[in-house]
């Protein structure tokens, strides 16, 4: 079954350097993409090798991002029936893939940030002087902004519906972050 001889069909490698040039852009490695592309579209799992040679990459690269794409859970290992070779096949769940990286990622990046702004605005003094009180203002503005993309996000893991028109009236979306705090 091990379809190392397979030629790629140039169409399943224009999708793998699309999802890859994606995946570049969210700050993942672009090989990451199209291997998992690569494995998505195939009816059968495919050794390290195979993909090696598909997608015309070394064996330490292969070893490297099958690693990678198996610590984010987006590929696994697959036992198949008389192959003593490890198989690979791909996670199909679209929503599973990208929720994990907004869960894992995206929203302790968030958190992040706005424990930074929280803790700028706690210490940072204005005083009188109205140049500062704009800066103390727009602190707290980031500080509302980052609760809200939090709470948008968490809501969204969460499968609710999420009504993103209201970020752009930051002020009606405030004091809910604020009260869930």
């Amino acid at each position: 079954m091990g379809g190392s001889a397979a030629k790629v069909d140039p169409a399943v490698l224009k999708v793998a350097d699309a999802v890859g040039a994606l995946i570049e852009s969210w700050g993942f490695k672009r090989n990451m993409g199209r291997m998992w592309t690569v494995l998505y579209l195939e009816d059968h799992p495919l050794t390290a090798a195979d993909l090696g040679e598909r997608l015309g990459l070394s064996t330490g690269a292969v070893s490297m991002l099958l690693t990678e794409l198996q610590i984010w859970g987006i590929v696994k290992k697959a036992w198949v029936v008389g192959e003593r070779r490890e198989h690979f096949e791909a996670e199909t769940s679209l929503w599973k893939m990208v929720s994990r990286v907004f869960r894992e990622r995206e929203l302790n990046w968030i958190k992040t940030a706005s424990d930074a702004f929280a803790d700028a605005s706690r210490e940072y003094k204005p005083g009188s002087d109205a140049r500062k009180k704009l800066i103390a203002e727009r602190i707290q503005n980031l500080v509302s902004l980052s609760k809200v993309g939090a709470k948008l996000l968490e809501t969204m893991l969460e499968g609710e519906s999420v009504d993103s028109l209201p970020i752009k009236t930051l002020g009606e979306l405030a004091p809910a972050a604020k009260k869930d705090k």
